[in-house]
């Protein structure tokens, strides 16, 4: 049977020779790191129209009632709470896998009636329209000339 060899283990640094190096760069590698910092953050879209905002964020794993949206201060703030647990037994052999955290995630976004936004969740996407206030043209101060 096969030991468990630590990350970061002196015991191999101390080699120095070709295996131990190899395994030292394996196990100390931050390969992994990337999965580890994307498991608490979600991916976004934003898109302008003439009239309005298309926000499009992905929540995968999360309910409806653990989305939390505000705008504020032309900032809206997306945040939500992931509860994941998968259990998978198959002949000898168990899996489980746990995603547990609290994310948050806010845009810089200008112009918006407050009182119109829309979000609608369905199937892990969750979608906001933020409608643009209608600007009314600037007055001139210009004096036309006969």
């Amino acid at each position: 049977m096969f030991g468990l060899i630590p990350f970061n283990t002196n015991s191999i640094d101390n080699k120095r020779d070709g295996f131990g190096n190899l395994l030292s760069d394996f196990f100390n590698d931050d390969f992994f790191t990337p999965f580890y910092k994307e498991a608490n953050a979600f991916k976004a879209d934003i898109k302008e129209t003439e009239n309005e905002y298309l926000v499009e964020a992905e929540l995968p794993g999360v309910k409806k009632e653990d989305i939390s949206l505000e705008y504020k201060d032309n900032n809206l703030t997306i945040s939500a709470k992931r509860d994941e647990f998968i259990n998978e037994e198959k002949d000898n052999y168990i899996r489980r896998e746990r995603h547990y955290g609290n994310f948050s995630r806010s845009f810089y976004v200008d112009n918006i009636n407050k009182d119109d936004i829309l979000a609608k969740f369905e199937n892990g996407e969750l979608k906001i329209v933020l409608p643009k206030i209608e600007k009314t043209s600037p007055s001139s101060n210009r004096i036309e000339i006969q």
